[in-house]
C-alpha cells in the first residue's frame, strides 16, 4: 500500500529546569494509506505527543512530517489550520459536542457549509445513529455521544482520522462498539486511522501496532489478521 504519511527523524524536546527532556527522540515512521495503526504505550511514553505532531496540533523541534511530499512541519499557523480542516479528523476521549444541538446538527457542524445531505444520511446509517438523529446530548449514552463525534469528524471526508484514547471514558461494552465503528469507517470509507491507547487489548484490531516508551519507538508489530473488536481482550 502507498504511504500517506512519512515521518523522518522527528525530535520534540523541551527544557525542564536545566535539563533537556525528549518527548520524541528521533522518530521515523511510514504510515500506509487505509491502514489502522494502533500506538501503544504507558503514560509519558510520547504516544500522544506523536499523534499531536503528526496531526499538526503541536510543532516539532526538528524533522519532517510529509503528506504526499508536503512537509507540514514547516507550515505556519494559518496554513496548518487549513490543512487540518481539509484533510484530517479528530476523535478525543471527551466528546466535545454542543449541548444545544441535536445529533444531526452536531454532525453537520463538521460540514463547513457543504450541506452534503446524502453523505449525512449515509453516516447516520453507518454509525447506527439514524434513530437518534433528533436527540440531544443529555439523551445519549457515552458510547452514542462518541459515535456522534466520529460522525462529525467523518462528514468532512478526512484522509486520516486521529483518535486519542477514544474509549478512555467508556466501559468495555461501549468501548468495543466504538472500536467497531472505527473499523467500519476504515472499511467503508477507506480512512486511515491512528489510535492512541494505553490498553494493550486494543492493539489486536490494528494492521500494525507501534509500541512506544521514553519518546522512542521500541517495537512495531504487524498483525497478520485484525481481531474483531468483540473478540479482543479488553484489559485495563
Amino acid at each position: 500500500m502507498k504511504n500517506i504519511i512519512e515521518i523522518k527523524n522527528v525530535v520534540k524536546k523541551y527544557m525542564q529546569g536545566k535539563d533537556i527532556v525528549y518527548a520524541l527522540d528521533n522518530i521515523s515512521l511510514d504510515i500506509k494509506e487505509k491502514e489502522i495503526l494502533v500506538i501503544l504505550g504507558p503514560s509519558g511514553s510520547g504516544k500522544t505527543t506523536l499523534l499531536n505532531v503528526i496531526s499538526g496540533l503541536d510543532t516539532v523541534t526538528s524533522g519532517k512530517i510529509l503528506y504526499d511530499t508536503k512537509n507540514i512541519a514547516k507550515f505556519r499557523d494559518r496554513k496548518i489550520t487549513k490543512f487540518r480542516k481539509n484533510n484530517l479528523g479528530f476523535i478525543f476521549q471527551t466528546y466535545n459536542l454542543l449541548e444545544h444541538l441535536n445529533v444531526k446538527e452536531n454532525i453537520m457542524i463538521g460540514e463547513f457549509k457543504r450541506h452534503n445531505k446524502e453523505l449525512l444520511e449515509k453516516i447516520l446509517h453507518d454509525l447506527n445513529l439514524k434513530r437518534h438523529e433528533k436527540k440531544y446530548t443529555y439523551q445519549l449514552s457515552g458510547g452514542e455521544q462518541q459515535r456522534v463525534a466520529i460522525g462529525r469528524a467523518l462528514i468532512k471526508k478526512p484522509k486520516v482520522m486521529f483518535c486519542d484514547e477514544p474509549t478512555g471514558a467508556l466501559d468495555e461494552k461501549s468501548g468495543k462498539k466504538i472500536l467497531q465503528s472505527l473499523v467500519d469507517v476504515n472499511n467503508i470509507y477507506g480512512t486511515t486511522i491512528l489510535i492512541v491507547t494505553h490498553n494493550p487489548g486494543i492493539a489486536a484490531i490494528g494492521d500494525r501496532v507501534l509500541k512506544m516508551n521514553s519518546g522512542k519507538i521500541v517495537e512495531i508489530i504487524n498483525n497478520d489478521k485484525r481481531t474483531k473488536p468483540d473478540n479482543i481482550n479488553w484489559g485495563n
